[in-house]
């Protein structure tokens, strides 16, 4: 999805409540290294958002609104969702 939104989506995973070795360890074993990652270790980010576990999606658009998803997303609905926010 990163490479097929790259000029139009910002992909940027938010690791969790754990040390640095294990969230690279878990970046890596999950095929999700081609975008950035922020370590979010005290969960602030995270709670910000009201998400309390993973797999979440926060989908923000350019006038900053929010939609968070709790749960897992196929690629068909990622694709939707992607296309929605390039066409706001």
């Amino acid at each position: 999805m990163q490479e097929q939104f790259a000029d139009e989506v910002n992909v940027v995973g938010v690791a969790s409540r754990d040390d640095l070795p294990p969230m690279r360890q878990f970046i890596t074993n999950m095929g999700v290294d081609a975008f950035p990652h922020i370590a979010d270790i005290s969960g602030e980010i995270w709670e910000e958002f009201g998400i309390s576990g993973q797999p979440a999606f926060a989908f923000i658009n350019d006038d900053g609104a929010v939609e968070i998803v709790i749960g897992a997303i196929g690629e068909d609905e990622l694709v939707k969702r992607m296309t929605a926010l390039v066409a706001t």
